[in-house]
């Protein structure tokens, strides 16, 4: 690589974006046992490419005042976003917590690319280098003897002249899920679209939610919590980049179906009871749990033993899984861990696939009856699950439909996580074009990658 060639992307503006003034009274918010978790885990960057056939001087000129009025907009009811998280060395004394105030803003900075849009936006192999000049930096950490202050939200905007644009967003999980995220990006984009609009407004039952207090901790989460995070720190993960590349499969409902049958008919002939929870979400897990390690064991060099454990993780909605009510709109994390394991041996051998759905399908059973029980172990279990080897993890959900986020230009032509890349993940999201498909993006060294997409594609053929 020739560390001297220009970067594709030139910054253009730098702005600092609030709620408009006095719009918002200022407000502290404490983190529940939800939040805190999400202490250990970098900010989440996820990218939506959108088809724009306007030169970038039309985008500056007509498209951005507006944009950033929406956003500002947009951030007197998401104000949280703009504001900061503040962590003191002792946080049982000091506990964390989210700070509104007036002035606060988030980092909006406008860049042009000249770069292939196209291939960026395609599903087929690209360096995962290719895409972090398109990704915000979230301001400097201000940092203080007493105090570490950190900033939510940053936007990034690049314009690919007479082509499309890219929206791009790093944001800390601590302060919201996917789905309260969701929910502020669909409401600016509805603010963008329907500006012209008079009658447009935010409906009362879309805004949201900031009691803290409907989240109830009645088994003291969130001190076992605090405790964990001043005690641990989770090894970040080392990642090459210079042989790293980003891929997106479709799993169709056909493709689920097949596995569904492949299953059912393996476990008749072996007079074995069915897994529980065959839902399409689930099915595509098992599969690409088992194709992920089976590419793993063809390329890494050592030779696993089947008695290795192999860990599998996800998140899952609490909202709909908590014995008290927690409204849609609630402002935060309101979502579960969940970690499967398995015995390498059994994920290679011939029935991998059912031994993934039976972990999968029992570890959703045990949620939906309770979705807090073992909760006390969330962080212990998930220092032991990045500290292994073996382990895939599942970023984003296609119940999001974040492919339905329409600023006036239609829906998003490519959407990526880039959190995936640190993590050794996998983003589900729901296919653009096909109703009821999953979308599987994978960031791997290029020789996993081919391992995995021939797998991948060989079994799919095999359970026809």
């Amino acid at each position: 690589m020739d560390n001297h060639k220009p970067s594709p992307v030139k910054i253009l503006e730098h702005y600092k974006v609030s709620p408009p003034p006095n719009s918002t009274k200022p407000t502290s918010f404490s983190l529940t046992f939800f939040d805190i978790p999400w202490l250990f885990f970098p900010p989440n960057q996820t990218l939506f490419f959108y088809e724009y056939p306007y030169p970038t001087s039309h985008f500056l000129s007509t498209t951005l005042p507006d944009l950033k009025l929406s956003l500002s907009v947009t951030l007197q009811h998401f104000f949280p976003f703009a504001g900061t998280l503040k962590l003191h060395p002792q946080a049982s004394i000091n506990k964390p917590h989210i700070v509104y105030s007036e002035g606060d803003y988030i980092s909006l900075t406008i860049a042009e690319s000249t770069d292939d849009f196209n291939h960026l936006s395609a599903n087929h192999q690209r360096f995962t280098k290719e895409f972090y000049p398109l990704v915000p930096h979230l301001p400097s950490i201000n940092q203080t003897l007493n105090e570490t202050v950190l900033p939510l939200l940053a936007v990034q905007i690049t314009v690919f002249s007479s082509v499309g644009i890219c929206i791009a967003f790093a944001y800390h999980h601590v302060a919201a899920d996917g789905r309260t995220f969701n929910h502020f990006m669909k409401t600016w984009s509805s603010f963008y679209r329907d500006r012209h609009d008079s009658s447009s407004c935010l409906l009362k039952s879309l805004q949201p939610f900031y009691d803290r207090l409907v989240i109830k901790d009645t088994n003291g989460l969130g001190e076992i919590f605090l405790n964990e995070w001043c005690n641990r720190r989770f090894n970040q993960i080392s990642v090459d980049f210079g042989n790293m590349v980003r891929a997106t499969l479709l799993v169709s409902p056909i493709d689920m179906e097949k596995i569904k049958q492949w299953i059912i008919s393996q476990c008749k002939k072996k007079n074995r009871s069915n897994p529980t929870h065959l839902s399409p979400s689930n099915l595509t897990c098992a599969f690409v749990w088992v194709c992920y390690m089976k590419a793993q064991a063809r390329v890494d060099d050592k030779n696993f033993s089947h008695k290795d454990v192999s860990y599998f993780g996800f998140n899952a909605g609490a909202i709909t899984r908590l014995d008290y009510p927690v409204p849609a709109s609630y402002f935060g994390n309101c979502i579960g861990f969940a970690r499967c394991m398995a015995r390498t041996g059994e994920l290679l051998g011939e029935d991998g696939i059912i031994v993934a759905a039976n972990q999968i399908g029992n570890k959703v059973k045990e949620l939906d009856k309770s979705i807090l029980e073992g909760a006390e172990k969330w962080i212990s279990d998930y220092e032991v699950f990045f500290g292994s080897e073996l382990h895939v993890t599942i970023a984003g959900s296609p119940k999001l439909d974040l492919y339905q986020t329409d600023f006036g230009w239609g829906t998003p032509k490519k959407i990526e996580e880039i959190s995936i890349d640190k993590m050794r993940g996998i983003s589900f999201s729901e296919s653009r074009f096909l109703k009821g498909g999953i979308e599987i993006g994978l960031a791997l060294p290029k020789g996993k990658m081919d391992a995995f997409n021939s797998i991948f594609t060989q079994h799919l053929k095999f359970l026809q």
